[in-house]
């Protein structure tokens, strides 16, 4: 069990950001540091930064650890269902990968009509739009309704800073930068990815509400499933328990993804322009609470946290693949 006293701990340790030694290509995205080998790896450092409305937001204590235990257990579970890049995790914030390139294009599956940011279904829905991403929507959909069956909602990869920006396959397609063969491969592996992970989350009590996938390719050519799986950075999660009760009450589900902290932010007028608003500690922290119950809950295991100072352990953990 994570205790108050960890958390405290895990504060003044955050992951804000790497530079490793070494002969590595790097990159910096928004939450994560790419460091490609000679030999054709790729190391990904998932650092404590949390981004949402496309800007990085600060951070959050052990959310890095998180999310690599969460999607190494997921990148291993669903290796029947889709390729991926997943090598091995050799330190806890830390993936081993293939090197591969990735596709320009964001797979999004929605099952729910929800979300608060400006590329959200439901604020499309809100405004009087009927057809979101080719896909045409019911009349009478209320807030945080499940939809008739998951659609597919695709989206551009904006550069680090860039909006990302939700569109059609057709609109994807007439943009050029993906051909309609790896685009359908891509959708094919990311509504299968979706299928399992709901029915695997429902066993746990939970409801997976919507996810993206990001997929590239490897050296052969081989479409595969990269950078992050079914996590609360990635996806949104509610109590199925509750769910239906509070649906009909009017009131949000409850959830454990990153919904909270974009709550938090849009009730003080944020919505990803202008200045940030520090974020309290405490709402870190409660934030932190809910990564790891998510962990917990989808995993069925307890979370343990390594709270040696990540600046000392990273580099040592990755001794193997200095020069």
């Amino acid at each position: 069990m994570v205790t108050e006293d960890d958390l405290r701990t895990a504060l003044g340790r955050v992951l804000e950001r790497t530079s490793l030694a070494g002969p590595f290509a790097r990159y910096e995205g928004k939450v994560r540091d790419c460091y490609t080998t000679p030999d054709g790896r790729r190391l990904l450092v998932v650092t404590d930064r949390i981004s949402a409305f496309d800007r990085v937001l600060g951070t959050l204590p052990l959310k890095g650890q998180v999310l690599n235990r969460l999607s190494a257990f997921w990148f291993e579970r669903t290796r029947s269902v889709a390729p991926n890049h997943m090598i091995s995790q050799p330190d806890p914030n830390v993936l081993e990968a293939i090197e591969c390139v990735p596709l320009p294009v964001e797979m999004v599956v929605r099952a729910y009509v929800t979300g608060v940011t400006s590329t959200s279904i439901w604020t499309h829905y809100a405004r009087g739009e009927r057809v979101f991403c080719g896909h045409r929507l019911p009349e009478g959909l209320r807030k945080n309704e499940r939809l008739p069956r998951p659609i597919l909602t695709p989206s551009t990869k904006a550069p680090k800073g860039g909006h990302d920006l939700s569109a059609s396959r057709e609109e994807i397609l007439a943009l050029g930068t993906i051909d309609a063969r790896d685009f359908d491969a891509a959708a094919e592996m990311a509504l299968a990815l979706f299928d399992h992970g709901a029915r695997a989350c429902a066993e746990q009590g939970l409801i997976l509400v919507d996810t993206k996938y990001e997929f590239g390719k490897d050296r052969d050519g081989n479409i595969v499933v990269i950078d992050e799986i079914h996590t609360p950075d990635s996806s949104r999660f509610w109590f199925a328990s509750s769910y239906g009760e509070r649906f009909a009450a009017g009131e949000d589900p409850e959830s454990f993804d990153k919904e909270y902290v974009r709550r938090w932010l849009a009730a003080r007028g944020f919505q990803g322009d202008g200045p940030i608003p520090s974020i309290p500690d405490e709402v870190r922290i409660e934030a932190s609470r809910r990564y790891i119950e998510a962990f917990e809950r989808i995993t069925g295991a307890a979370f343990v946290p390594d709270l040696e100072d990540p600046a000392v352990r990273i580099p040592r953990n990755l001794g193997a693949f200095a020069p």
